[in-house]
């Protein structure tokens, strides 16, 4: 349901505020770009700086952008089950596609603490829904008996976005879950190592600067073209690693304030990238053809 490229799109800012303009303008060139649909209000979006009105204006803002030309996969997922519940409705109101549940961050819940949160989540929406598995910022992981356990309680959870950077459990994901249980990839850099054991494309970070290439990347490996996937993945590899020379999506905001699409700004607290750490993902970006030298 949700193969092949989604953006997970920054949110522009001016002046502290939500630039409604940059925002259509960065959802048309994903548009134009030829990605699978995007995701207004994950990490990359600045979900935690975002008031609970702001996150839904957000989400309504990149249905009414996109004109149903990509999916939308809104970012409605929180520590606490009542506000998941309340962001995933409201975000289903406004027309999306599908919502992405980011493990609950903070609380460190148990196994069975997941199972019981995401299954109320589900059971209280019709949107299909992503599980979103980063245990690098949430400290906990989505178990593969739990993924497994909740696909079958839930007919409505229906993919992963796997984000712990192994390989592996991708591989025994795919084998718990069986072909039809969407996996997709949750780090630029590993999108194809992913694909190779079963994964079916990325929600991308890097496809914010270059949508165009990173669809064309993951199509390219999905219907066979491994040789050109490569070719692709190894000219962009080292702007995939620049742009987590910081944390996400401060880089990213970074790349695209340097192409003229929105300003360097953010909600603290995240702030501007340090001088070097600018001057290096500038250097990069040249260096793979992104920005003039």
């Amino acid at each position: 349901m949700f193969a092949g490229t989604y953006t997970a799109l920054v949110t522009p800012f001016h002046k502290g505020r939500v630039d409604e303009g940059a925002y259509k303008k960065l959802i048309y060139d994903q548009v134009r770009g030829g990605v699978d649909g995007i995701v207004p209000v994950g990490t990359t979006g600045e979900s935690p700086s975002l008031g609970f009105d702001e996150h839904i204006w957000v989400i309504e803002l990149a249905v009414q952008a996109a004109k149903g030309r990509v999916k939308i996969l809104a970012g409605t997922g929180a520590n606490s089950t009542t506000e998941a519940i309340h962001l995933t409705r409201a975000a289903e109101a406004a027309g999306v596609d599908g919502s992405l549940q980011v493990a609950p961050y903070y609380n460190k819940p148990s196994q069975e603490g997941l199972f019981q949160h995401f299954k109320k989540i589900a059971r209280a929406t019709r949107l299909p829904i992503i599980l979103y598995s980063i245990p690098g910022r949430c400290n906990i992981a989505i178990e593969v008996p739990t993924v497994q356990r909740l696909a079958k309680a839930c007919k409505n959870i229906v993919g992963i976005k796997e984000a712990g950077g192994d390989a592996d459990r991708v591989s025994r994901l795919r084998a718990a879950l069986g072909q039809r249980f969407t996996i997709l990839s949750g780090d630029d850099a590993l999108t194809l190592p992913f694909m190779a054991v079963g994964a079916e494309g990325v929600i991308s970070v890097a496809s914010n600067i270059i949508p165009r290439q990173i669809a064309k990347m993951v199509n390219a490996f999905a219907t066979g073209n491994s040789a050109a996937a490569l070719r692709l993945h190894q000219k962009y590899y080292p702007m995939f690693k620049d742009l987590f020379i910081e944390t996400n999506p401060v880089p990213a905001k970074a790349a695209l304030a340097m192409q003229g699409k929105c300003t360097e700004e953010y909600r603290l607290p995240l702030c501007k990238m340090s001088a070097s750490n600018r001057a290096q993902l500038a250097k990069t970006l040249k260096a793979c053809g992104v920005l003039k030298k």
